[in-house]
């Protein structure tokens, strides 16, 4: 198991590509589903709903485009690490298969706001979760806060939060991925930017000797914003959300930051239809695929 955690460990530090976010929960599946073109009345259940994602996603994977060539990751959701695709646990499958790194999200959403920021909610099944994700075949982690102004005590909090769960997933010998997510639609975002900075700097001073965290931050209003991230021996990635930009301005972003790489969601899957014949959604997704893997090399 450990030449394989190095193989993936050497692909996620270093090799060109992307991580696909194929995370969505409970609350974002109806949405992510009606942007695939199946709408709210196609499943009566919950269970329901999630076999449709859980079908849009093995689409995805499947697809002859989504391999570890230009995929680098993939971030999946616990329903899917759970299930299987041809008989074969989705985190074992994606490495074997498809060549791509397996995350998993761990965090169980946002708490209400306070400071101007969302801190995740409280994780008391953290501890199962990340033995079931190890026995599993799953690399990292990923777990998302928001910021919502640029309060400084609130991005205090949140980043305070985001390495002290961190610290917990780096002693099951998983890389977490921290998201301080800044929403992309505030007016002090370039101010709320420079604050997360400062406080991911001094936080990383309490990753253990020999351990490295990863860091997906919202494509920043200052290019090259989070270079010294980048340069950070500390960090082994630091990966860009989309956060509501569409790709084609996502992409464009990107490609001003040296050294960052994408995890989209929503800009990875735009153009997707559950409509679309298998030629179609292969073509379709090829061409995402090709546009964000060379924004996320052109650095």
């Amino acid at each position: 198991m450990s030449g394989r955690r190095d193989d993936m460990a050497a692909q996620a530090a270093n090799k060109d590509g992307f991580i696909a976010a194929l995370d969505q929960s409970g609350g974002s599946t109806p949405k992510a589903l009606k942007l695939y073109g199946v709408d709210e009345g196609a499943w009566s259940s919950d269970a329901e709903m999630f076999d449709l994602v859980h079908a849009m996603r093995t689409r995805i994977i499947k697809s002859p485009a989504f391999t570890g060539d230009k995929v680098m990751g993939a971030i999946l959701f616990e329903q899917t690490m759970d299930r299987d695709i041809d008989g074969t646990p989705t985190a074992q499958y994606l490495w074997e298969k498809r060549g791509v790194v397996p995350f998993l999200k761990v965090d169980k959403g946002l708490a209400d706001e306070k400071d101007g920021v969302k801190l995740m909610k409280p994780m008391p099944d953290l501890e199962a979760l990340l033995k079931r994700a190890v026995e599993k075949g799953v690399f990292g982690t990923k777990m998302r806060s928001v910021i919502d102004a640029a309060n400084p005590e609130g991005i205090a909090a949140v980043v305070a939060q985001q390495f002290e769960v961190g610290r917990q997933i780096l002693a099951h010998g998983l890389v977490p991925i921290i998201e301080p997510e800044v929403t992309i639609s505030i007016a002090d975002k370039a101010e709320a930017e420079d604050m997360l900075l400062v406080e991911i700097r001094k936080h990383l001073d309490s990753v253990p000797a020999g351990k490295q965290v990863m860091l997906k931050l919202t494509l920043p209003n200052k290019p090259n914003l989070y270079k010294p991230l980048i340069d950070d021996p500390r960090v082994m990635r630091v990966v860009a959300l989309s956060g509501g930009y569409s790709r084609d301005d996502a992409n464009a972003k990107l490609k001003q930051n040296a050294g960052m790489i994408a995890s989209f969601s929503r800009a990875l899957t735009e153009g997707l239809s559950a409509k679309q014949s298998d030629a179609e959604f292969d073509a379709a997704l090829s061409s995402a695929i090709d546009s964000i893997f060379e924004a996320s090399r052109s650095t």
